[in-house]
């Protein structure tokens, strides 16, 4: 059963009583929205300046390709690292590390050398995985009555930032005058906020260690990794991931191959984005209601592929109602995967688990996507080959959600 704040003991010989001002829900939650501003926005704000980078370094077009994709890929990478380090020197101390992490990788990847563009992108995708991890098992132990709907802010707020970095790029770079390097090198200052909202938290830790360690943590997960369930979790997340980055990838560019003009093809993109804002903050709220959450699963699934179908039928006509479509059920998709993490698991220790395991999952499937559906395009010279794919595998993700959504605990 996961500890909460209630069920502690008082610490009589404390300076300060557990329940301190830095205990005050409104710090707690301040921090967790900072930190989740800053969980995608580094990696939306790139995409408007990939072709200046490119021109920059002298890049080919795929090595450009791994710009975006490479964060993505260890994002998956390092979350397996993810609950040793929140077991060793807990989780309040590894997300300020985690935030002071990515500051340093956004600030890396602006230097002037190929090696250290690569290398911030690594260090970025790293510090995102910790993050990725560390947030749902703090929500589980923080809001053990409310984890589905705090999933739902925090999910929120992560597409809030990513929105607002992909549509202030282009004017922090005219408005700072120092180009490229000057407009992404600012989304450091806002890890840097964010690290000084959580440093109550980390206080707060200290001074709670010893209450916190009196009581028992909540059941482990044994054998995480040969659960069914977990599996499904992980394929559920995985392939929804898939879909979203495949489409922030190429979403434009299909839409003006077939004849839309590419400044409307990227207003249709930028409103799709804004649309997954509603999803994934609603989805969740519905999940936390719901015993069994199958059929919202199986509806996110079939959102994505009526809005895939819509592309690779009538792309041009049919953009802006498929932007909505695919809107709704990214954020949603993404939402309801973070709530499988804390509805499925009975502890802030086991979230933390099956979080490690169903990100690097996800997202080592999820780093596939962008450039397969590439190399698709480039092997048959057009998008039918690879939209058809994705529909199969939002087959696959109905399937995979319809056992997530069963009411189960690992």
């Amino acid at each position: 059963m996961a500890v909460t704040r209630a069920q502690q003991p008082v610490v009589t010989h404390s300076p300060l009583p557990v329940r301190t001002r830095l205990a005050h829900p409104a710090l707690l939650l301040t921090g967790i929205l900072l930190v989740a501003l800053n969980m995608r926005a580094c990696l939306a704000a790139i995409s408007p300046m990939v072709g200046e980078i490119q021109h920059t370094f002298g890049l080919s077009a795929t090595a450009s390709g791994l710009i975006t994709t490479v964060p993505v890929l260890f994002q998956g990478v390092g979350a397996p690292l993810t609950p040793r380090l929140t077991r060793r020197f807990g989780t309040e101390r590894v997300v300020l590390g985690a935030v002071l992490v990515l500051g340093a990788g956004v600030l890396l990847r602006v230097l002037p050398s190929v090696a250290a563009l690569y290398a911030g992108c690594v260090v970025i995708g790293v510090a995102i995985a910790v993050l990725n991890v560390s947030m749902p098992g703090l929500v589980k132990r923080e809001f053990p009555g409310r984890a589905a709907a705090m999933t739902g802010v925090y999910s929120t707020t992560m597409l809030v930032g990513a929105t607002l970095a992909a549509g202030t790029s282009v004017p922090l770079e005219r408005a700072l005058g120092g180009g490229w390097q000057a407009s992404l090198g600012a989304w450091s200052l806002l890890a840097l906020v964010a690290a000084v909202a959580w440093l109550p938290q980390v206080l707060r830790s200290r001074q709670e260690k010893a209450a916190v360690a009196a009581v028992p943590a909540g059941r482990p997960i044994e054998g995480v990794w040969r659960s069914p369930l977990a599996w499904q979790i992980s394929l559920f997340m995985g392939i929804s991931s898939l879909l979203v980055y495949t489409l922030v990838a190429w979403m434009p560019t299909i839409l003006a191959d077939h004849g839309m003009d590419r400044g409307e093809a990227g207003l249709v993109f930028a409103f799709s984005n804004l649309v997954q804002v509603a999803g994934a903050f609603l989805v969740p709220l519905l999940a936390g209601r719901m015993t069994r959450q199958r059929t919202l699963a199986v509806v996110m699934a079939a959102l994505n592929a009526v809005g895939i179908t819509i592309l690779l039928v009538s792309p041009v006509p049919g953009a802006w109602v498929s932007a909505v479509i695919l809107g709704i059920a990214q954020g949603g998709s993404l939402g309801l995967a973070l709530a499988f993490i804390v509805l499925r698991t009975d502890s802030a220790a086991g979230a933390a688990r099956l979080g490690g395991m169903s990100q690097a999952v996800g997202y080592l499937v999820a780093a596939a996507g962008p450039v397969g559906a590439g190399a698709l395009h480039q092997l048959t010279g057009g998008w039918n080959i690879p939209l058809v794919l994705m529909l199969v595998l939002a087959a696959v993700a109905a399937v995979a959600g319809w056992g997530a959504g069963r009411n189960r605990t690992l």
